[in-house]
């Protein structure tokens, strides 16, 4: 499981113009799922997500995680995480989830997410998204479940 979450002050997502998920501070969070993933993936993501500590504390040091600043999080599922553009130019998609399985997973992992006590916002499985942000630093955080970061 890969995901880019980006600390932000505020994220939304529209499909066909209608908003279908928005948060102010908190984590916008764009989620792959790979073929070879399964409950150990979901548990490892699900909790760096909880843990990441990028928000400021009262001296500026980023030490507080989503949960501490009373924010939320905003889930993106992105099966172009999982592009391979190593040969040629357009990249191949072997590497991701069927739909059905990437589908259970991502619910799975907001479902966890929200177990924890966050808000969370979704996108919409499949569908072609218009995603807006304001990226706050910039912080990006790339998590691999398979690699270790």
């Amino acid at each position: 499981m890969r995901a880019i979450v980006q600390r932000v002050s505020r994220a939304g997502v529209e499909i066909d113009g209608q908003a279908v998920g928005r948060i102010g501070e908190g984590l916008l969070v764009y989620v792959g799922i790979g073929r070879d993933d399964g409950p150990t993936d979901l548990e490892y993501v699900s909790n760096k997500i909880l843990g990441l500590r990028v928000f400021a504390d009262q001296v500026g040091k980023m030490n507080l995680d989503v949960a501490q600043i009373g924010g939320a999080v905003l889930v993106v599922s992105n099966f172009t995480l999982f592009g391979n553009a190593r040969k040629g130019r357009r990249p191949a998609f072997t590497e991701a989830a069927e739909p059905a399985m990437a589908n259970e997973m991502y619910e799975g992992l907001c479902a966890k997410l929200r177990e924890a006590g966050l808000e969370v916002q979704m996108g919409r499985f499949g569908a072609k998204m218009a995603v807006q942000a304001t990226n706050d630093g910039p912080i990006n955080i790339l998590l691999d479940s398979k690699r270790g970061f």
